[in-house]
Formats: C-alpha cells, sequence, structure tokens
C-alpha cells in the first residue's frame, strides 16, 4: 500500500475550498505553499563520545495574519512533507478560532525513545543554533508536539535567550510554569475538542452525558479526552481505548483515572484489569456515539470509513481522515469535528500563553478556561453555520471560514 501523503492531502482540502470560495488562481496559488522553510543539519555529540548528524525542518507557511506558530515534533519518521502539511493546517487552525498568527510547524527526524536526557538538551539546543534567527514572537513562535515536551521548550528557550542576550518567554510556548508557561495549557488540546463535541451534541440532540465514547490513541490528548469528556459534559461511558501497543475494550464501561494510572505505571493500555484486547483498527469501527481519533494521520480511509458507526467523530489527531473518507463520512451522517478546530484548543492557550508573556501578567486557571470555551464555542458555530449554508462536510467547511479569512488577509495587504 503506497504511503499517503499528508501535503498532498493539505493541498487536496485546500483546493476544494478554493474552489466552492471562487478564489482567483494567484491567491489559490499563494495559499498552496509555504512561504518560507527551513532544513537544517543537526550535529550532536552522543553520551558515548560519537556524533550523530540529524535532519530538522522548519516551516513557516504564511504569516498574513500574524508570525507563525506551531509545534515542534520529533519522530523518527519525520519528513519534510509531513512537516509542510502540518504547518498547513496551523494555518488554517489558527484563523478558524480567529486568533492573530500564522501557521508554522517544525520537527526533527529522530527517535526520542533512543535518547537520554542529555542527548535530548544537546539536540534542543543544536536546533535552536540553528534556526534560532528565524524565531522570536513578531516571526515564528514553536511549541510542543509529538514526543516533545515542556523541558524540551525550556532548554530551547534559555539557548534562545543565550543568543540575545536578553528575557524572551515569548519566543517559545508550551513552556513549564515557572519560566512563564500558562495555566491550562496541558489539556487545552483535548479540552478544546470535548467543549466542540459538547456543542455537536446540542445540535444533534444527542445527550453526551449519557454518551459511548473511544479513543484511539492514549497519549497526551487521549488520555486528557478521557477525563475531561465525563467531567465537562457531565458524564458518558468510556468503552475502548488503544495506544500503539494494543487496546482494550469492555463495553459496560471503564474507569478513566484508572486507565490513565495504568498507562502511565505500565507504558500501555493493554491488560487493563476487567477489559478485553481490541486492535485499533476494530477499535475505530465500534458502534459508540463519540469517536476521538488522537493517534496519528491517516487512520480513517476510504477502506475502513463505510464502516464507521460512531455519531461523532472529534479530530484530536492531525489528519487523521482522508478527502475520500470525509466524503463517506458524510453521506452516511457521521458528525465529524474536523482536526483543525478539534485540536485548536493547543493553539489557542498557546496564544493566551503568548499574550501573557508580552505584557508579562498571568490569568487564573479559570480565566483561561473561559477564554478558551468561548473561543472554541464561537468557532465551532461558525463552522457550523457555513456547514448549514453550502450542505457539505464539515471539514470543507472550516476550511472555507478559515481560507476566506487568510485570503482575505492576503488580500488587504497587497501580497495579490
Amino acid at each position: 500500500m503506497a504511503k499517503l501523503n499528508p501535503f498532498s492531502i493539505a493541498q487536496q482540502q485546500l483546493d476544494e475550498a478554493a474552489e466552492k470560495l471562487g478564489l482567483d488562481a494567484a491567491t489559490h496559488e499563494l495559499l498552496r505553499w509555504p512561504m518560507k522553510e527551513y532544513h537544517v543539519l543537526l550535529p550532536v555529540r552522543m553520551d558515548n563520545g560519537t556524533t550523530k548528524v540529524f535532519k530538522g525542518y522548519r516551516v513557516q507557511y504564511n504569516a498574513a495574519r500574524g508570525p507563525t506558530k506551531g509545534g515542534l515534533r520529533w519522530h523518527p519518521e519525520e519528513t519534510i512533507d509531513t512537516v509542510r502539511a502540518l504547518a498547513a493546517w496551523m494555518t488554517w487552525k489558527t484563523a478558524v478560532v480567529d486568533i492573530p498568527l500564522g501557521g508554522g510547524k517544525g520537527g526533527v527526524t529522530c527517535n526520542p525513545k533512543e535518547l537520554s536526557d542529555s542527548e535530548k538538551e544537546r539536540l534542543a539546543r543544536t536546533y535552536i543554533r540553528a534556526v534560532g534567527k528565524e524565531l522570536g514572537v513578531h516571526r515564528d513562535v514553536p511549541a510542543p508536539d509529538v514526543y516533545t515536551t515542556p523541558q524540551i521548550m525550556a532548554w530551547m528557550m534559555d539557548e534562545y535567550e543565550a543568543m540575545a542576550g536578553e528575557s524572551h518567554p515569548g519566543m517559545i510556548t508550551g513552556k513549564p510554569l515557572e519560566i512563564g508557561g500558562s495555566q491550562g495549557r496541558g489539556d487545552a488540546t483535548a479540552r478544546g475538542g470535548v467543549y466542540c463535541v459538547r456543542e455537536a451534541g446540542k445540535i444533534l440532540n444527542v445527550d453526551v452525558a449519557k454518551a459511548t465514547y473511544a479513543i484511539q490513541g492514549f497519549g497526551n490528548a487521549g488520555q486528557f479526552a478521557a477525563t475531561l469528556h465525563p467531567e465537562i459534559l457531565g458524564g458518558g461511558t468510556l468503552i475502548a481505548a488503544s495506544d500503539s501497543r494494543g487496546g482494550v475494550i469492555n463495553k459496560n464501561g471503564m474507569d478513566p483515572q484508572a486507565l490513565v494510572r495504568h498507562k502511565l505505571e505500565t507504558g500501555g493500555v493493554k491488560d487493563f484489569p476487567g477489559s478485553e484486547p481490541i486492535t485499533n483498527e476494530a477499535l475505530l469501527e465500534l458502534q459508540c456515539d463519540v469517536l476521538y481519533p488522537s493517534a496519528l494521520e491517516g487512520v480513517i480511509t476510504s477502506k475502513n470509513a463505510p464502516n464507521i458507526k460512531a455519531k461523532i467523530s472529534c479530530e484530536l489527531a492531525n489528519g487523521p481522515t482522508t478527502p475520500e473518507a470525509d466524503k463517506i463520512l458524510h453521506e452516511k451522517g457521521v458528525y465529524v469535528i474536523p482536526d483543525f478546530l478539534a485540536n485548536a484548543g493547543g493553539v489557542t492557550v498557546s496564544y493566551f500563553e503568548q499574550v501573557q508573556n508580552t505584557y508579562n501578567y498571568y490569568w487564573t486557571l479559570d480565566d483561561v478556561y473561559q477564554q478558551l470555551d468561548r473561543k472554541m464555542t464561537d468557532a465551532f458555530h461558525a463552522v457550523h453555520e457555513m456547514s448549514k449554508k453550502i450542505k457539505a462536510h464539515n471539514r470543507l467547511c472550516a476550511y472555507m471560514v478559515s481560507v476566506q479569512r487568510v485570503a482575505d488577509a492576503c488580500k488587504i495587504r497587497g501580497w495579490v
């Protein structure tokens, strides 16, 4: 099976929105490609005295609405096309929640599980030395993503400040609270998605407090979704969860808090007491009210989309559904909350962190939650209103809302 190219998918999704919006050819072409991208080699001294050379990337997709913003992924299969796609999706994500930022993304091709903490620190600092001159609160602001952490952000900020010779906490987000991080950042991605599920339940007349839900991908976002779903929605039954090592199911329900503890203690969800095993593939096709695809891209395709039985699919992962699958799910009546809306809570609270860093005043947790709820609810309904207007699948509608906003900014600036 040919591996899906995530950037080709991102371009295909844009093309569909551009056609519906009637974008002129120049604007369409401008929005199909990153405005800037950087490829760097990162020589890092390993603990055994050898030097290993890693490949690193930073893509600044579009800055028409403000400085670019986006995570930094460390993954053994990281490619420039993945980073381009994610930078494009960040552009649409910041626009759909209407925050004054553009989209960026970074990556390093490495396996963090094979690196010691000291090797991770040297890699983090080497990356900043390579691309730091292109970063900054008014230029491009990284954040944590796959296999990067608040500690890695702290090392990067420290290296940047050593280069600049002055304090710059806003140049990176997702930092520890002790050095300028924001309250509420840890669970923001999942929290924003659950707020969207709440709003979708109202529209679909689904009682989300009594809903069954399943989580494919039990990493950071998936774990928080497991616990926040009942906390925010007033109930719900977690019937299945999976990670890279396998999955578990109990149709009578599992205690989300206990499952998170089991994952943290054992490294995986498998063998959770009272559960039976289930594959990642079978989990996606379960009969449930809410499905949270929270792993990597391309897991719902034209092959398995006809078998998806969830009423709501809340995409906490980036790019979990292919364009062909979107059309199938729409025809089946599955209500998809597309990734760059569903998981925009993370970048929204990262933006709040930048704001707090810039004027050196920090909000309470309640302030953050209140502002996040408002942003996510407004964004959800902007997309839903578009879907009522054009009768199309939600991803196309979300694209149309965000692409129009970015296109307008490009035109007002006189770029096209």
